[in-house]
C-alpha cells in the first residue's frame, strides 16, 4: 500500500527534483496533484520547475559537496535526477548508505549521464544491436577511429544534451572542426568523445518504457505507442503519436528497451531512442526519466509522460492508453533575451484542436526551447501541420 502524506506538515512525503525545466516543471505539477511536497533544485535562479514547487534550491549540482550537503539537509523521500549533469557518486554513496532513494536507481543515473556507460552496457554486456562505435580523447585518436569506421559518421561529446556539439562528419575536411565543436558542446569539462558509424535507418522513434508496480506490487513494464521525431543538429523541432511501424519492428523495439530498463532496475519512465529499417532495429540510448520528444503526450494520453513518471515512482498504477493521434512542434527563442514577451499566443490558438505551452524560462537563446505548440487530430498527420502551424504563429519578443 502507498501512502502519502501532506504538504508542508511533519507526514509530508518529499521529493526532490535535480534539473527543473521545461521537463522538470512537469513532473513537479504531477506530483503536486497527489498532494507531494516538493523540491526543485537547478543551478540558476527561477529556473521554470522552481517557479512551482513548494521549495527552490539553486546550487552546482556537479559540485559533490553542494549536492550532499543538500541531500543530507532537505531529507527528501525521493531524489529525481531530471538532467544527466550530476555528481552521481555522490548519490551512490547516498543510496548505498540508506540515507535517500534515487530515481530510478543511482546507478542508473551514473550510466545514463554520459553515452559511454550506457552505450558499452546495451553492446557489449547486453550484446543488444547498435550502430558501430569507437570512444576517443583526441583528435587524432578521432581520425584513426574513422579510419575504422568509415564515413559518413556522427561525432558527440559522452556527456551533452538536447544535441549540443554533435555533428555529422562526411570527409576529412569535418574532423577538425567536429572535434572543436563537440568540445564547446560537453556539458562539463570533459575531452572524451564517442564517434558512431553512421546507420541508414528508415526513421527513429521515442519509446517511452514505464517500469511501475502493478496490481499485485511487482513491477512490470509497460510501453506507451512509438513516437516518432524529427531533430535537426540533434535536436528535437518536433514530435508526434502513434508513429507507424510494423508488428515485428515494435515487437522487436520493445524486447530492446525491456532489456535494458530491467538492468538499469528501480521505476519510473525511461526515453528510449531506438533507429529503425524495415523490421531492423538498433538501439540508440534512453534517458531514466520523461523525454523531450514526449512532451507530445500532453495531449495524445490519458496520461502523460510526466504523470506516468510521477505515479511510478510514487508505486501507483500507470495506464499508457492512447487518447489521440498528436503531435508537437517546438517554439524557439528567436533572441538572445532576458525577460521577453510572447506575440501571437491568440492566433497559435485559434488553430484547430491546439494548446500551448510556454516554459518561463528567465533568458531566451536564439534555438533555446522556449515553448511547445500541441495538436490532436484524428489523422496524425494534420496534428503534424497544426502544431507546426500553431508554433510559427507564436512570436517571442525582447522589450
Amino acid at each position: 500500500m502507498t501512502t502519502l502524506g501532506t504538504p508542508l506538515s511533519p507526514n509530508a512525503t518529499r521529493v526532490m527534483l535535480l534539473g527543473s525545466g521545461e521537463l522538470g516543471r512537469e513532473v513537479l505539477i504531477a506530483l503536486q496533484r497527489l498532494g507531494v511536497e516538493t523540491i526543485a533544485v537547478d543551478r540558476y535562479d527561477n529556473a521554470p520547475g522552481q517557479q512551482i514547487a513548494h521549495h527552490a534550491r539553486t546550487i552546482s549540482m556537479t559540485d559533490p559537496e553542494q549536492l550532499r550537503a543538500l541531500i543530507e539537509a532537505e531529507k527528501p523521500d525521493l531524489v529525481v535526477p531530471e538532467i544527466e549533469a550530476i555528481a552521481t557518486p555522490v548519490l551512490e554513496a547516498l543510496e548505498d548508505a540508506g540515507v535517500v532513494t534515487v530515481i530510478p536507481t543511482a546507478r542508473a543515473a551514473r550510466l545514463t549521464m554520459d553515452r559511454e556507460g550506457i552505450r558499452r552496457l546495451a553492446a557489449e554486456t547486453l550484446g543488444l544491436p547498435t550502430s558501430p562505435y569507437r570512444f576517443c580523447d583526441s583528435l587524432d585518436e578521432l581520425r584513426a577511429a574513422i579510419e575504422q569506421i568509415g564515413y559518413p559518421c556522427v561525432v558527440k561529446p559522452v556527456m551533452s544534451s538536447s544535441g549540443k556539439g554533435q555533428s555529422k562528419i562526411d570527409s576529412p575536411d569535418d574532423v577538425a572542426p567536429a572535434w572543436e565543436y563537440a568540445m564547446s558542446g560537453s556539458r562539463v569539462s570533459n575531452t572524451r568523445i564517442i564517434v558512431e558509424g553512421f546507420v541508414d535507418f528508415d526513421y527513429e522513434i521515442t519509446l517511452l518504457t514505464v517500469r511501475a508496480r502493478d496490481a499485485d506490487g511487482q513491477i512490470g513494464t509497460q510501453f506507451c505507442a512509438p513516437i516518432g521525431h524529427r531533430q535537426v543538429s540533434g535536436d528535437y523541432v518536433e514530435s508526434w503519436q502513434p508513429h507507424p511501424m510494423p508488428a515485428v519492428a515494435l515487437e522487436r523495439a520493445q524486447q530492446i528497451a525491456q532489456a535494458v530498463t530491467e538492468n538499469l532496475g528501480g521505476q519510473g519512465i525511461f526515453g528510449v531512442e531506438l533507429f529503425v529499417k524495415g523490421d531492423q532495429v538498433w538501439f540508440s540510448e534512453v534517458s531514466p526519466r520523461p523525454h523531450d520528444t514526449g512532451m507530445v503526450t500532453m495531449v495524445s494520453q490519458w496520461q502523460n509522460e510526466f504523470e506516468l513518471h510521477a505515479r511510478a515512482i510514487l508505486g501507483l498504477p500507470v495506464d499508457t492508453t492512447l487518447k489521440s493521434p498528436g503531435a508537437s512542434a517546438v517554439i524557439y527563442g528567436g533572441v538572445d533575451a532576458e525577460g521577453i514577451v510572447f506575440d501571437g499566443v491568440d492566433a497559435a490558438l485559434q488553430v484547430p484542436h491546439t494548446d500551448i505551452r510556454l516554459f518561463g524560462k528567465p533568458e531566451s537563446f536564439t534555438k533555446r526551447r522556449m515553448g511547445v505548440a500541441l495538436a490532436f487530430d484524428d489523422d496524425v498527420d494534420v496534428a503534424r501541420r497544426n502544431a507546426a502551424e500553431a508554433a510559427s504563429r507564436v512570436k517571442p519578443r525582447a522589450v
